[in-house]
């Protein structure tokens, strides 16, 4: 059994029916990443200097020395780069990635963000690499940077983004902090949970695309108003999808050093008054989001199929490809996941056993379904999934010659094809399939083969979605 952990579905082409506070067409949701303080530095007790997301093109990291460059341009974001986002954002709700330790080196800073009524979250302990870091080390950096967040901004933190993560980030993250959200994603439009740290933990995904740190990569913006038009090209896309009553989220990645530069900050202050300009535009904090998706939207419990042992998987949906049980039992061997608990992905993967099966094997799921009002049906002996799909078309209230014709039907096609005629009921009626009936019995052999396997995986997925509706 192979297991595909990640999940290339999220909501699908049915997101949840969001509602904003206010009814808000569009949720802004602003972070400031402090981390000032922070980096990688020999002063900190790192190996070597800063090397990322700073003006200085081909940064490397310098082992066993200090950066003065790289310093001073940290410094700035501090220094001068805050204030003048403070000055601009300071009537917002807005949401501080707070690396601890450069937070125990900003007293003044925090001082402002408090006054300001901003989000103070959890950046981490360090702003450092973790992907190579031992799961328990990250551990033990996660409950150090919530206890000294805790005792610089006189309470613990309710969202987390660790950034640059390793592959535990999340579940450590969980177990450790009692956490209104995690922000490690980039995912979706869309808060959504998830398990992880043995619970259902909410995520709220971040940005990389509105990010100034898009400043400071080759591939990035080279002047103020690229990033404005970018905010303003999103903002629209998404206010224009509330508006048709899809409402998502723009999240928006800002840095002090990086923004805080005047050139930048005055792209984002026209940008800032474009949002203003329209009505119906929730300003929050990440906070504030996580517990309004969290009382609107409460995680849910339901079957996942690529969880489930064989003899469960097979007892859910050993019957949906009629009496054909081997069909979902080596399904269930296939490579699924999250991706797969769907009826549109159960589907997927019975069908691709029953397309690579033998003809042999195709032909007995055919021969296993049952004429249509035939003789099985009169007695009362199809499957209930068959008796109800039969009831749906009218075919269980025939009358004497209806039903004749139908059995007369019946024995021609399968004395000429050697299989039941099969088509989808649910699909059709009483009318229809007795004009397929027609139009299809005079078909070489070949044709009806090809056409009556397309039926049953037509049926199979009708009965999974009305399965997984139930």
């Amino acid at each position: 059994m192979a297991r595909y952990p990640r999940d290339l579905t999220g909501y699908g082409p049915t997101p949840p029916a969001v509602t904003w506070p206010n009814g808000a067409k569009i949720a802004v949701q602003i972070v400031l990443n402090y981390e000032e303080g922070g980096e990688n530095n020999i002063l900190h007790g790192d190996a070597a200097s800063e090397a990322f997301l700073s003006e200085i093109t081909g940064a490397a990291p310098w082992p066993g020395q200090r950066h003065w460059n790289m310093e001073s341009i940290y410094d700035y974001g501090a220094r001068a780069g805050f204030w003048r986002v403070h000055r601009l954002l300071g009537d917002l709700p807005i949401t501080v990635y707070g690396v601890a330790t450069a937070l125990a080196r900003a007293p003044g800073q925090v001082a402002a963000m408090q006054a300001s009524g901003w989000e103070i979250a959890s950046h981490g302990l360090k702003w450092v690499e973790h992907k190579d870091m031992p799961p328990e080390e990250e551990r033990a950096q996660i409950q150090e940077a919530i206890r000294l967040h805790t005792e610089v901004t006189g309470a613990p933190p309710r969202g987390w983004y660790t950034g640059r993560c390793s592959m535990n980030t999340v579940d450590l993250a969980a177990e450790e902090g009692d956490f209104a959200y995690i922000a490690d994603s980039y995912a979706d439009d869309l808060p959504y949970w998830v398990k992880a740290g043995g619970k259902d933990q909410l995520i709220v995904p971040y940005t990389m695309d509105c990010n100034d740190m898009r400043f400071a990569i080759q591939a990035g913006y080279t002047n103020g108003r690229q990033f404005e038009s970018y905010l303003k090209d999103s903002f629209d896309m998404l206010y224009a999808e509330g508006q048709a009553g899809h409402p998502a989220i723009l999240s928006i990645g800002l840095h002090c050093r990086l923004i805080g530069r005047p050139g930048r900050a005055i792209a984002l202050q026209r940008a800032i008054e474009h949002f203003k300009a329209h009505d119906g535009v929730w300003f929050a904090t990440r906070e504030q989001i996580a517990d309004h998706w969290a009382k609107q939207h409460p995680p849910t419990t339901k079957p996942r199929p690529s969880e489930m042992d064989r003899d469960t998987f097979v007892a859910e949906f050993g019957g949906i490809f009629e009496h054909s049980a081997w069909i979902a039992e080596a399904a269930h061997a296939l490579e699924l996941g999250p991706t797969h608990d769907t009826a549109t992905g159960v589907h997927n993967a019975l069908a691709r056993v029953f397309r690579s099966a033998s003809e042999e094997q195709r032909l007995s799921v055919l021969t296993a379904h049952p004429d249509l009002a035939g003789k099985l049906a009169a007695a009362g002996k199809l499957t209930a999934e068959s008796t109800a799909e039969q009831a749906g078309a009218g075919l269980d209230l025939l009358t004497d010659q209806e039903r004749e014709t139908f059995q007369d039907l019946n024995a021609q096609y399968v004395a000429r094809h050697g299989f039941p005629f099969i088509i989808a009921v649910k699909d059709n009626t009483k009318a229809s399939i007795l004009e397929a009936f027609y139009r299809r019995i005079d078909n070489d052999r070949g044709t009806e083969f090809a056409e009556a396997c397309k039926q049953v995986e037509r049926i199979a997925e009708l009965r999974l979605i009305d399965k997984f509706a139930s």
